[in-house]
């Protein structure tokens, strides 16, 4: 029996959607507040997946104002194919609102956004047999409406399909004709450790629908699995007639009430039908592999020598595209940032990162910064919740942690000017001293007994030992403490002048 690993897509990837063409699978995943807009992943297998590109790849496709907050932009999509087209729907949040875009090749180019004049947030897209393509979603319900497509324009008026058991903000509708019966499946309870999946069915549309008996069909709301939060999923049906579900979880780790800090991750279940319902699950860390060929991907290397003329996919920005201020050009084999605001706390700030796919990793740099600047290597949440380690390239080196609305400067090191290797290292290990196991003794003061991980923060000697200037605690990055829907990223900035970056390596410790 073969077995595989969950999450499938780990690190910061929420909200997958799937489709199949052939014997290749398509999932797309929200975003949020970063740029470029809606990952797109491809698999063979199911089980192992690689990042081929995004929907919203180009500034007249997608540029979000510093006005909007972190974990608004772009929410949840829907990815479709029909009639030769790959069909990308998904809602700006407090920007352009909801947006449809297509392509013949979902690895691109997409076309230019149509604006979808609905209300709410989570489209979805079905098409009934005589054409007619349906667009659900939600707004203080589950709602649905006759759409052309091709314009944007709805046809009709909404109608209310079925709004789950009566948990809270029902979310993530999928529609699906399957034999004789429209499913419809949502999320209901919130995304947090709530987070159900629910199904009704009707004959046709718009109903009345049906609800499951046992409603809802998969949660692990108050449970001890290690995966949690599970909601959000969509389905499929694999080319040897099996039935899979792309869904969202998270894997919180230490005490109550359990922290994650990579964000909500895409898992993989399988789904089999009961008196002709499809009911998924179960959702384990490891589990059984489809019955597919396996189909793993060449691995992609964790550095980054930044010799190409263009980043690779994985790497992201905030909010908006800013070529002048991203430079490959500039230096050759170097990553060139020039700053655009003086602070990591400000929503124009400039970043560069890679989602934090690992639990235990280490993320490193050499950075040479330019007479008068300040740039260094982040772990950051949002622009409140984040650490940082950064050099002014003349001599000093700063641990700073940003925790809601405090803002301290932990540790402080001279060293040699000029160009230096910053580091941090994430671990999962919690180190109790001896002092602890006496049952008398004082627990010393900030020791993190809850805490999920620890990042420690600092710089290489030139022999290729870490000085680690600070050890901070992880539970301040994650989303029990931030609030918001994303996860953690890892990358470089620059927020005074310019610093050029040799190389970027993120790797699972």
């Amino acid at each position: 029996m073969a077995l595989f690993d969950n999450p499938v897509i780990p690190g910061f990837s929420p909200d997958p959607s799937i489709c199949r063409v052939g014997d290749d699978y398509y999932v797309a995943t929200s975003s949020f507040e970063y740029v470029p807009g809606v990952p797109l992943w491809h698999s063979r297998d199911l089980v192992n997946w690689r990042l081929i590109g995004h929907a919203l790849d180009r500034p007249d496709q997608l540029e979000l104002p510093e006005s909007v907050p972190a974990s608004c932009g772009v929410y949840a999509p829907t990815l479709r194919h029909h009639d030769g087209l790959f069909w990308m729907i998904t809602t700006v949040v407090t920007d352009a609102g909801t947006v449809l875009v297509t392509a013949k090749d979902p690895a691109g180019p997409w076309s230019d956004p149509v604006p979808v004049g609905i209300p709410g947030i989570d489209p979805d897209l079905a098409w009934d047999e005589d054409g007619t393509c349906w667009c659900v979603y939600s707004d203080d319900g589950i709602h649905a409406v006759r759409l052309d497509p091709e314009t944007g324009r709805t046809l009709g008026e909404p109608v209310a399909l079925w709004s789950g058991t009566g948990l809270q903000y029902p979310e993530g509708p999928h529609l699906y004709r399957i034999g004789d019966w429209w499913y419809l499946l949502l999320s209901e309870g919130g995304t947090e450790r709530g987070h159900a999946l629910s199904v009704a069915r009707a004959r046709s549309l718009p109903g009345p629908f049906e609800p499951h008996p046992d409603n809802p069909v998969l949660s692990h709301r108050s449970t001890g699995h290690p995966v949690q939060n599970i909601g959000h999923g969509d389905l499929v049906q694999a080319q040897d007639d099996t039935w899979w579900m792309v869904l969202l979880g998270t894997r919180p780790r230490g005490d109550t009430p359990k922290y994650h800090g990579l964000g909500r991750e895409t898992f993989l279940a399988p789904v089999r039908w009961e008196d002709g319902w499809p009911l998924p699950g179960p959702v384990d860390l490891r589990a059984e592999a489809p019955a597919l060929s396996p189909h793993p991907w060449p691995e992609e290397t964790d550095r980054d020598d930044f010799d190409s003329p263009a980043l690779a996919p994985r790497w992201v920005s905030l909010r908006r595209h800013d070529p002048a201020a991203v430079r490959l050009d500039e230096r050759p084999g170097h990553l060139v940032l020039h700053a655009r605001a003086d602070s990591l706390d400000s929503p124009g700030a400039l970043f560069v990162g890679r989602r934090q796919q690992d639990p235990d990793c280490t993320a490193r740099t050499r950075i040479d910064v330019a007479p008068g600047g300040l740039g260094g290597l982040v772990v950051r949440l949002d622009e409140a919740h984040h650490y940082r380690v950064e050099t002014d390239g003349a001599g000093t080196v700063h641990v700073v942690a940003r925790i809601g609305p405090l803002c301290h400067s932990v540790a402080e090191r001279t060293v040699e000017p000029g160009p230096l290797t910053l580091r941090i290292d994430v671990t999962t290990e919690v180190t109790l001293p001896p002092s602890v196991t006496d049952p008398k003794a004082v627990a010393p003061p900030g020791l993190r007994i809850g805490a999920p991980d620890t990042l420690h923060l600092g710089y290489e000697t030139a022999e290729g030992g870490f000085e680690a200037l600070a050890a901070l605690d992880g539970r301040y990055l994650t989303t029990e403490v931030a609030g918001g829907f994303t996860g953690r990223v890892v990358g470089m900035y620059a927020t005074r002048g310019s610093a050029a970056f040799d190389w970027f390596g993120l790797r699972p410790a």
